[in-house]
């Protein structure tokens, strides 16, 4: 008897770049491409745990670097993908689109290996303690500042800047567990998470995981940038936008005094006259209680520790010197933490190139709309590391204390391939803005 052929499996499907690039969400189906195989994410993208936006940023395009950038435990998501894996590219097909440099790809996958062997991307979770403690030291200060000296005006301005400080401080740190760059785990990244932005700054987590990481996926690019959304309806943002303005005859604000307008409703309104009432609006609308219910405890905690220094008077409302203290003081708190995060918020991007998605490849796609701060002990607390805003985008999950240690690495790997690699003062970063 003739022995038994073994049993085949089933052959694999070949596409083509032209074919996963019709299928970049326009129509129905959206298809993207991670180390060559090719996966059906239509239905994916509204369960994926970063966000639809993000995910769907990507759809028709090679999404490997990405894909690496984002996630702290590859094998556990890659088993989690093999239900949509439809196919791989065909074997004459190269890797990645032509839009994107080759060469240079490769160097930079070979620098985020050399990267991980210096142990680069493991955190120090000394440092990470000692920063949280420094915020709840600040936040104690603040109340003890009304406790020994009583409510009056000056008492009530040193806890608004105090307050501020504690605000922007827990947004920095906040900001190191959505990126998963504390712990080895997302449990506990996403714990803590919830733990800072939402009992300390009262803010909602799925909020901020919603815009950042679009943010990062393709910073300045437009429609898919949330942080550049404020074009064209308060400003006109880089040359080529504004460029496309002129061309359409389209004017929604006196865009030759932006300069001026951006003191009014940019730095001092984007968190008390935007954000403060908008994440509300978000969790309600998408139903996520469990943000909500940590945004609560940040008010309840607000509540409970400020208001008995008020005394009865001043809780009704009736003692008018103190109801006027304790607005001034609530409402400079936000005032000068929107300030402070606004302009280190845009100091690294709103200068550079802005632009429609034109589907580089990583490296250049971060370095064309980044730029740095020249480090100090100052630079580094004030802006929560993110002075190193080029070494952060290449690596998001990287912690932030190690960002000054790969620096000359990527400024290497910037010289070889005639890429600038920009680094200002602070003061001339702010500058630049306007």
């Amino acid at each position: 008897m003739a022995p038994e052929t073994p049993a085949q499996g089933p052959t694999p499907r070949y596409f083509t770049w032209d074919e996963v690039a019709q299928r970049s969400g326009r129509g129905k189906e959206q298809w993207l491409v991670i180390d060559r195989k090719v996966y059906n994410i239509s239905e994916f993208t509204r369960r994926h745990p970063g966000g639809s936006r993000v995910i769907s940023h990507y759809a028709g395009q090679d999404a490997t670097d990405p894909f690496v950038a984002f996630h702290i435990n590859k094998s556990l998501v890659r088993k989690y993908m093999n239900s949509l894996l439809i196919g791989e590219l065909s074997p004459e097909q190269p890797s990645f689109e032509p839009t994107k440099n080759k060469e240079l790809t490769d160097e930079f996958r070979e620098l985020r290996a050399t990267v991980e062997q210096m142990g680069l991307m493991k955190p120090n979770h000394i440092f990470f303690l000692l920063y949280l403690l420094h915020i709840l030291l600040l936040d104690v200060a603040a109340w003890l500042t009304l406790w020994v000296f009583g409510t009056s005006f000056v008492p009530f301005l040193l806890c608004a800047v105090l307050l501020s400080t504690v605000q922007a401080q827990a947004g920095w740190l906040q900001h190191d567990f959505g990126h998963l760059s504390v712990f080895s785990t997302s449990t506990w990244n996403h714990l803590l998470h919830h733990f800072v932005i939402g009992q300390l700054k009262g803010a909602p987590a799925s909020w901020w995981n919603h815009l950042h990481f679009q943010h990062h996926a393709k910073p300045n690019c437009f429609r898919k940038d949330p942080d550049i959304n404020m074009h064209p309806f308060f400003f006109a943002l880089g040359k080529i936008l504004s460029v496309e303005l002129g061309k359409q005859k389209k004017k929604y604000m006196p865009y030759n005094h932006q300069h001026k307008y951006f003191f009014l409703i940019g730095p001092p309104a984007l968190l008390p006259l935007y954000f403060q009432w908008y994440i509300f609006y978000f969790v309600i609308q998408r139903k996520k209680w469990v943000d909500l219910a940590w945004m609560v405890t940040f008010y309840v905690r607000i509540v409970l520790t400020y208001v008995p220094l008020l005394g009865l008077k001043g809780f009704l409302g009736l003692a008018r010197e103190v109801r006027t203290c304790f607005c001034l003081c609530a409402v400079s708190t936000r005032f000068l933490e929107s300030n402070w995060f606004v302009w280190v918020t845009q100091m690294n991007h709103i200068p550079m190139h802005i632009d429609h998605d034109q589907n580089k490849d990583w490296f250049s796609t971060q370095l064309q709309a980044t730029c740095n701060v020249h480090k100090s002990a100052f630079n580094d607390w004030f802006s929560g590391h993110l002075n190193f805003q080029i070494e952060h985008h290449l690596f998001p999950t990287m912690p932030r204390h190690n960002y000054h240690k790969v620096a000359p690495l990527v400024q290497s790997l910037c010289a070889k391939h005639g890429i600038q690699y920009q680094s200002k003062p602070l003061l001339s970063a702010f500058a630049d803005i306007i």
